[in-house]
């Protein structure tokens, strides 16, 4: 992940000066992850965002975890609000990408 931040961090030496705007900037056009407030995970292109952190996703990968187990659902593109997101993972892959 570490790798990660820093390739899209780009050619600033120390990535912790990046304003977190200015990180999900750079961000556009690369996958991200978003774990959210529930029980869900949400994977995609990140095609754009707002100052509220509002976000609209291509090719999405929703993960839902329920007592069953976890469910996957693809979606084409969807707006996110950014009040339900937790944390954003530049580059992640999400649930599938952690268990390889």
């Amino acid at each position: 992940m570490a790798a990660n931040l820093a390739n899209i961090a780009g050619s600033r030496a120390n990535p912790s000066t990046l304003l977190p705007l200015e990180l999900i900037d750079k961000c556009i056009g690369s996958r991200i992850h978003a774990i959210l407030r529930s029980n869900k995970e949400i994977v995609g292109t990140l095609l754009g965002f707002d100052d509220y952190v509002n976000m609209v996703l291509d090719d999405v990968r929703e993960y839902e975890t329920t007592a069953e187990g976890r469910r996957v659902n693809k979606l084409e593109r969807i707006l996110l609000n950014g009040s339900n997101i937790v944390m954003l993972v530049p580059g992640g892959e999400g649930p599938e990408g952690a268990a390889a």
